[in-house]
């Protein structure tokens, strides 16, 4: 054989040979895929499986009571190990629905390692939204190495699907670049989240509404904490009706870094609520587990407050300190007068004793137009009005946004005193429609200043609530200061035996008889302000009760008459 075809036998040899070792490997490989396809699909029809299994198993555990799935929940677990609380204890109803911790809604870039977590909550408002407003105004008021630094976590707090959606698409459009960079994020509850609401327990004399609002607004607190816990250093609990300040972010984040130790568990930036309050993200389990111990029992401001007395305050140390020496409320010597409030009071904290000096106000949350009125038996000379809300075991219910009004008994006269010098005569002082000169108001809880001498006597004073309040209120101190010279002008004593005289001060004039009609002894205080005051002798009736003059001066002269026997050492 020619040796050209020799070598072109030899090389198709081994091109033979090199195919059927390249088709054997093949088909080893196919054979491994083949191997390893089965058992995917082998591990598919498993997760099929135990899918259909969970269904059939959450189809049963649903018609389980509460009770029944947390004693199930802790004989499944481990009986070598001592079972700790968890959410489950408190929300039991979490365990029928696996999905019942997952937003609903969730859109963002899952941005971590921030300074500041910025959480809002909002809910579905029937006349007007502020969202998109508080949005603008958050992210405006930010520099941009500030937005590389922190997450706003929008919380639509509503299970309603197609509204949370519809808002959602909304943040979308209007911030696509924001929600693009991480800097925001927006999620829901699943439906599955809130317990039923039907059966809650009405308290502190709130309707079942209420207790139902401010129930579920606690769980919305511990949803969001529970979702920004991880996301930064700093968490600041914000509202979606706010307004931002310039600087705020580098304000609150130095100021926090600047605090002498780690010891602190709120730093607050609002005195409004909730609004403003900042938390170390470590700290936030424990909060919200907190809130969730008692969340169904008492609004946010309030476990807030307990929260700060078990983890800061030492009442050992503290009792023989500053908490020993300070009141819940504090009594001043006021003018006799008729006071009124539209405020639903809570309980017995009424104000006639917190005026009187007895015992401090407390009220339901004040709305718009909400007002406490002072009116005077007689015209006096106020000098001085000194006002506090709040107290040291409710520090959160303060007056906000409230003004102190006067009614001057002179109307026309104290019109012209009031008024500026000038060409323009621009009034110095705000006056309502119903004739109150505005000349004050409330700032961190307190309004304190000076009564213009030029509006004379004084018919009546009044604190008027201009927007809706977060909170409840305390009055805790009242103090109208009468001018030096009115009390020496206007005070007036009648009495021949003056031994038989007990002089009582300010809040202490009161009129005290018997039962109505019963012409009984009775003990009256002097009198104010050219008013008839008048005393009888005291005769010791140990039933007597408090009667406060409602009626014209002349009424109560008459009263003073028919309650006082015929004593020589008595006169009016």
């Amino acid at each position: 054989m020619p040796r050209d075809n020799c070598n072109v036998v030899d090389i198709y040899q081994r091109e033979f040979l090199a195919l059927r070792d390249r088709l054997h490997s093949a088909e080893q490989e196919n054979l491994k895929r083949s191997k390893e396809l089965n058992l995917v699909l082998d591990e598919i029809k498993r997760a099929i499986a135990e899918k259909q299994a969970l269904r059939d198993i959450n189809r049963t555990w649903s018609s389980l009571s509460d009770e029944t799935k947390l004693k199930l929940w802790n004989v499944t677990s481990s009986k070598n190990v001592l079972q700790l609380p968890s959410i489950f204890h408190h929300l039991p109803h979490l365990l029928a629905k696996e999905t019942s911790l997952q937003p609903a809604v969730h859109i963002g870039q899952g941005r971590t390692g921030v300074s500041i977590v910025m959480g809002v909550p909002s809910v579905k408002r029937e006349v007007h939204t502020y969202l998109t407003d508080t949005l603008t105004s958050l992210m405006s008021e930010l520099s941009p190495a500030e937005k590389e630094d922190c997450v706003i976590v929008v919380f639509i707090a509503e299970t309603d699907q197609q509204y949370a959606n519809s808002v959602a698409e909304n943040l979308k459009r209007l911030f696509p670049g924001e929600i693009q960079s991480g800097l925001l994020e927006i999620i829901s509850p699943s439906v599955h989240f809130y317990p039923d609401f039907s059966h809650l327990k009405e308290s502190f004399g709130d309707p079942k509404e209420r207790v139902r609002w401010r129930t579920k607004q606690n769980l919305d607190y511990c949803f969001l904490m529970m979702y920004a816990q991880t996301k930064g250093t700093y968490y600041v609990q914000l509202e979606d009706d706010i307004v931002a300040r310039p600087n705020y972010f580098t304000t609150m984040k130095n100021f926090a870094l600047q605090q002498p130790s780690e010891e602190w568990m709120i730093l607050e930036f609002s005195q409004l609520g909730f609004i403003g309050k900042m938390f170390k993200s470590l700290d936030l389990p424990l909060i919200v587990e907190f809130m969730l111990m008692f969340y169904k029992d008492k609004p946010i401001d309030w476990l807030l407050d307990h929260i700060m007395w078990v983890k800061v305050c030492n009442p050992e140390k503290d009792a023989d300190k500053d908490f020993g020496k300070q009141t819940l409320h504090k009594g001043h010597a006021n003018p006799l007068a008729e006071v009124t409030t539209s405020l639903k009071t809570y309980q017995h904290f009424t104000l006639e004793k917190a005026y009187l000096g007895e015992d401090f106000f407390w009220a339901f949350t004040p709305v718009a137009g909400d007002f406490i009125r002072i009116r005077f038996f007689t015209p006096v000379r106020v000098e001085r009005y000194f006002f506090r809300s709040g107290n040291i075991e409710h520090p959160g219910d303060k007056l906000f946004n409230t003004t102190v009004e006067v009614l001057p008994f002179d109307n026309i006269q104290s019109e012209k005193e009031a008024l500026k010098e000038g060409r323009e005569k621009t009034p110095k002082y705000h006056r309502t429609e119903d004739g109150f000169i505005r000349i004050g108001k409330f700032e961190n809880g307190i309004a304190e200043g000076e009564v213009d001498a030029s509006f004379g006597p004084l018919e009546a004073l009044r604190l008027s609530v201009l927007t809706d309040s977060p909170v409840w209120v305390i009055l805790s101190e009242f103090s109208s200061s009468l001018s030096a010279d009115f009390h020496q002008e206007s005070r007036v004593m009648m009495f021949s035996n003056t031994s038989r005289v007990q002089q009582l001060s300010g809040a202490g004039w009161r009129l005290l008889s018997t039962s109505t009609g019963a012409p009984h002894t009775s003990f009256f205080s002097l009198v104010q302000q050219r008013q008839l005051l008048a005393t009888s002798c005291y005769s010791g009736a140990e039933n007597a009760r408090r009667w406060l003059m409602t009626d014209t001066h002349r009424h109560a002269a008459r009263a003073v008459r028919r309650a006082a026997p015929a004593d020589d050492d008595c006169l009016l």
